[in-house]
């Protein structure tokens, strides 16, 4: 494991040397770069030799800085950084859940680094459409007096504390408000039994993105983790589709 300081953080990551385009792993919300999909693309990127890199936002895993310190913009910094001075060359994004949202914002901020898109379950502007719209009025109270609000979670011990500025900054990062522009070959992967984003986020992406080669895989059964062998085997088979199309 090695480390990037970038914007006053220490990002940890893991790299894989390799042809290009490289690959680069976002993950999600409170997850980090040891999950399974991250670590059998890695393990893909070896045996075919393509550059690979994953790595951890501030306030997870390994990187620097608190959780609950954290927000959407912070976190789309530490992957345009990573990316900036990571890698070399066009890159193709594997965005999973709100890493899909993180790389609808790269994609904004640095198009021309960019050589095609794969997401699984993506979750863009979910601090404000499913946070945020899924709130009680004494939840919302709650998060504007206190400062944040505690929710129940399958995925941890302890509940998702979910704070104020996480929702006010994902406001000011919202995706599917104003034009997408995809111009390069796009995969979105999507569980029909995803239980945290709805398979109708998927539809609204494809249908609110423009590009000239974008498509949408459901599969029948597929929770949210989307890590069992046949979904793993169907992220590495999109991101060589992405890579051959993307020549």
């Amino acid at each position: 494991m090695e480390f990037l300081e970038a914007n006053g953080r220490r990002i940890a990551y893991e790299r894989t040397a390799g042809k290009g385009p490289g690959v680069v792993f976002l993950g999600g919300f409170r997850s980090d770069m040891t999950g399974t999909k991250a670590q059998a693309l890695e393990d893909w990127a070896k045996r075919t030799g393509r550059a690979f890199l994953r790595f951890d936002y501030s306030g997870h895993g390994a990187s620097s800085e608190d959780f609950l310190d954290g927000c959407i913009g912070d976190w789309a910094n530490d992957a345009k950084a990573a990316i900036t001075h990571l890698t070399e060359g066009p890159q193709v994004l594997v965005g999973s859940s709100m890493g899909g949202w993180i790389s609808l914002l790269v994609v904004r901020a640095m198009p021309e680094r960019l050589a095609g898109l794969v997401t699984i379950a993506a979750a863009p502007d979910f601090t404000e459409d499913s946070m945020w719209a899924g709130f009680s009025a004494a939840e919302r109270d709650q998060l504007l007096q206190r400062g944040r609000v505690e929710l129940p979670s399958e995925y941890s011990e302890g509940p998702y504390v979910i704070t104020r500025k996480l929702i006010e900054d994902g406001r000011e990062h919202l995706v599917l408000r104003a034009p997408l522009a995809l111009p390069f070959p796009v995969r979105f992967l999507q569980g029909t039994a995803d239980a945290d984003v709805d398979q109708s986020v998927a539809h609204r992406l494809l249908a609110h993105a423009e590009g000239p080669d974008m498509r949408l895989t459901l599969v029948k059964g597929a929770d949210h983790r989307f890590s069992n062998p046949e979904c793993l085997a169907l992220i590495e088979c999109s991101v060589e589709e992405v890579l051959a199309c993307a020549g």
